[in-house]
């Protein structure tokens, strides 16, 4: 059983590693496939190679491993492709941030929609498009992409329809709620009963059934079942006992109180996806919590990613220290890729949730849209179960998001500043914190602060720069640190929080 996989941004280096793990922990697949990498940031693209080949040699694995930061010749041959980029890098995260905290758009993640989402995706898409060719003309001629990167859907929009490859993108927002939603049930059961007590029931995934179906980080679980019983109607009042969750997922219980449906992504997430919870300042820390940055807080993963960068640097050596990873199917991650590889290699069928054209999947949703929504993978493909109708709530919540998504990928394909300035006033919670002329004049500062990334904008960003030259400044929060920010922790106290 041998075939050739390449990694596009390998130096996202634990997570490149982790689908490594997994991929490996298939014994089809230990002993007979490529492997390849390729990152254009040298050192990290090293740092991974001598990582995952010192973890093949500790598991007697026969696997060929190279990598290469000509990224054609990884691509070559390669059946499966799997990006992990971030194009622009922390660099281009930062103004992703910064700019339109100074409009008064507090972001808690800002990779997926909302400002920092839509200009992430004018980088990632013109990359993706760059991949795409190379994948027509020298991958294997029926390769398929799996996408990682956010925002994933803009991305899987534009790979598939402009890319003219095949690709499913990948996320694991369903799998964390699934936890999430065994634990209310189990605390719910249970009354309050500590594991370890008399009588105490254990609940797992395993345990609990769901359909959840939507878009990528609007998923919404439209159907939960423990030993034949509905839980959607009990799932909030669960949700407001839980003695953690009462207080770390405001927004999402929020968004299930008024909608009916409980949403896969994270407080933090989910309110810069939608115009009520981050619009006016002395409200925010009202819906979010700070013991976790995903909970919510200003700039929250940009700190955890720079501080990881600052930890990466000093600590390498360190970890050719420890012990390499097991290839067992027992350490196994829930991410989708290796089972999607297995599904399709060996015929197992694997059950999980991917993101894909909508082909009459859910019928009130756009047909043009990518969709996330469950699927079989086994020896026949990728096959999508059909939905039928979202409920009106959460469709609507959707199509807010697609049309965003839509002018987004366009702008981003044709390099037209007038559909990205578009796609920003449709943005709901730019819209709600902005009028039209701070958005345009904070569109022209994005396209400037980021030119280096945005070739197919060369034009719009001359344009943009003269404006900025030569106009008068609507009057902007320069220095704002946002409602909600933490300082950056030092590589000492990251290390030893874990």
């Amino acid at each position: 059983m041998a075939f050739k996989i390449a990694f596009i941004g390998a130096g996202s280096i634990g997570f490149t590693r982790l689908l490594v793990r997994d991929i490996l922990a298939v014994p089809e697949f230990c002993d007979t496939i490529e492997i390849a990498f390729t990152d254009t940031t040298a050192r990290n693209l090293e740092m991974v190679t001598r990582l995952v080949k010192r973890d093949i040699e500790a598991n007697k694995s026969r696997v060929k491993l190279w990598s290469s930061p000509d990224r054609r010749e990884a691509l070559r041959d390669a059946k499966y492709v799997i990006s992990v980029v971030r194009i622009g890098g922390l660099e281009a995260f930062q103004t992703d941030i910064d700019i339109p905290l100074t409009y008064g758009i507090d972001q808690c993640v800002g990779d997926t929609l909302c400002a920092g989402g839509i200009m992430y995706g004018q980088r990632n898409i013109a990359a993706i498009l760059d991949f795409c060719k190379d994948m027509r003309e020298v991958s294997h001629p029926d390769v398929l992409f799996l996408n990682y990167a956010n925002p994933m859907a803009m991305n899987t929009w534009a790979a598939n329809t402009y890319g003219k490859i095949r690709t499913i993108g990948l996320c694991h927002g369903v799998q964390n709620g699934h936890d999430m939603i065994a634990s209310i049930i189990q605390n719910s059961i249970n009354k309050g009963k500590k594991p370890k007590s008399k009588g105490f029931i254990p609940v797992g995934k395993k345990d609990v059934d769901i359909i959840c179906t939507g878009i990528n980080h609007q998923t919404w679980y439209t159907h939960i079942q423990y030993k034949g019983e509905d839980w959607v109607p009990r799932l909030l009042a669960g949700f407001e006992k839980h003695p953690e969750y009462a207080h770390t997922e405001k927004v999402r219980i929020d968004m299930l109180r008024r909608f009916g449906y409980f949403s896969t992504e994270s407080n933090g997430h989910l309110s810069e996806y939608v115009p009520w919870y981050r619009k006016r300042p002395k409200e925010i820390e009202k819906w979010i919590d700070l013991s976790l940055w995903i909970h919510g807080e200003t700039g929250g993963y940009l700190r955890a990613c720079s501080e990881r960068r600052s930890w990466f640097k000093t600590d390498f050596p360190q970890w050719l220290k420890e012990a390499p990873l097991e290839f067992k199917e027992d350490k196994r991650s829930h991410e989708h890729a290796s089972y999607i590889l297995e599904g399709l290699e060996t015929g197992r069928v694997y059950r999980g949730y991917f993101n894909v054209k909508n082909t009459g999947i859910i019928s009130n949703l756009p047909e043009d849209c990518i969709l996330e929504t469950p699927g079989y993978v086994d020896k026949s493909g990728v096959n999508i179960c059909r939905i039928g109708e979202l409920p009106l709530g959460p469709a609507a919540v959707c199509n807010a998001s697609i049309s965003v998504q839509r002018l987004a990928v366009e702008a981003a394909v044709h390099g037209d500043d007038m559909l990205l300035r578009q796609a920003m006033m449709m943005d709901p919670l730019v819209g709600a914190v902005c009028n039209p002329p701070e958005i345009w004049q904070m569109v022209d500062e994005m396209l400037v602060a980021g030119a280096q990334w945005l070739p197919q904008y060369k034009k719009a960003i001359l344009a943009a720069k003269k404006r900025l030259a030569l106009n008068p400044r609507i009057k902007t929060q320069e220095g704002y640190k946002g409602a909600a920010r933490q300082r950056m922790r030092t590589v000492a106290e990251v290390k030893k929080a874990g």
